[in-house]
């Protein structure tokens, strides 16, 4: 299992679900090994579960950042200022414009 590999399989709304579920079941099982059976809701994860839930972090990291930077395109064609960019990322306006050249030096190769 990887995030190429579930990409094919989920748009950014439908992994961010798995993902959810994943991480809640893996968060709401119990720390220990019992005998007793787990109610569904709260087994804990499978090794397959497990690292399924990794890709899909990588995979939901790789699709925000894609849609972050035509977020930052957006602004820009609508006449925000790098200044204006760099606040709403949470950042400098040297940062938000050096990630954006870099995505899309990267595109073009």
């Amino acid at each position: 299992m990887t995030p190429d590999s579930l990409e094919r399989e989920h748009t950014l709304l439908t992994a961010v679900a798995r993902y959810d579920e994943l991480r809640t079941r893996d968060a709401l099982a119990p720390a220990g090994v019992d005998d007793e059976p787990y109610p569904a809701e709260a087994a804990p994860l499978t090794r397959e579960e497990a690292l399924e839930l990794l890709a899909l972090g990588e995979l939901i990291a790789r699709k925000a950042g894609y849609g972050r930077q035509l977020a930052v395109r957006s602004a820009r064609a609508t006449g925000a200022s790098w200044s204006q960019i760099g606040g709403a990322l949470g950042t400098s306006k040297q940062s938000a414009w050096e990630a954006h050249t870099r995505w899309i030096e990267e595109q073009a190769a």
